[in-house]
């Protein structure tokens, strides 16, 4: 069983997640946190549960979602896992942070390279790694089925979806991937996105006003 921890960071407010499981090994996912207190607010809440972290993940790597990045390597010694298509975008992201007065130092270390369906073992949980661009073009989501949720990044929305006007967002194949990648899922699904609530499969297909354009 994985338990789920989100927490709210940076100026763009970004959802970091931690996952962790029974043995007490965390996976943490797009950490985005800024500011020292956040990343003491990370650090903290993995102690006093006494977790080892174990994986770092990104499901893409716009600069909100990697603010962290750096600090989770120096800190715990965990490697940041991207989709291959990423990496430009990630090697961007420190230029990024100029432009939006959000100045960082970007982790520029070794990257482990995510295969799009395959599922990765984190502790004996199957995280489906599922091929979900548009937003960004290499953008990834890591479905459980057991637990019946997805972490989706900036693809699907509480009522909305990912922006496709940055750098290698285009709508159509947004359009395409939430069809394909997150409305095939049952509709119980929950739905743990880079920004805002949690949603579900169910709901979005009723209700997003985006999806309903077509």
């Amino acid at each position: 069983m994985l338990t789920i921890k989100s927490f709210v960071f940076n100026p763009v407010q970004e959802n970091t997640y931690v996952l962790y499981n029974d043995k007490k090994e965390c996976c943490i996912i797009d950490p985005g946190c800024y500011f020292d207190e956040e990343r003491d607010s990370l650090t903290l809440f993995i102690q006093q549960q006494s977790l080892k972290p174990t994986l770092l993940l990104n499901t893409h790597c716009h600069l909100d979602h990697v603010f962290g990045n750096k600090f989770v390597f120096e800190k715990w010694g965990l490697i940041p896992h991207i989709h291959p298509n990423e990496k430009p975008v990630l090697d961007m992201a420190e230029q990024a942070g100029k432009v939006w007065q959000l100045p960082f130092e970007n982790y520029k270390g070794e990257l482990k390279f995510l295969i799009e369906d395959t599922t990765l073992d984190f502790g004996g949980e199957p995280l489906e790694i599922r091929f979900t661009p548009g937003h960004s073009p290499g953008s990834v989501s890591f479905y459980h089925a057991p637990g019946q949720f997805i972490m989706g990044g900036d693809v699907l929305f509480d009522g909305s979806i990912g922006r496709t006007d940055l750098p290698g967002g285009d709508f159509e194949t947004l359009f395409q991937t939430i069809q394909t990648q997150f409305f095939t899922l049952p509709d119980e699904t929950k739905i743990y996105s880079g920004h805002g609530p949690v949603t579900t499969v169910g709901f979005e297909k009723m209700n997003n006003p985006f999806v309903k354009l077509y």
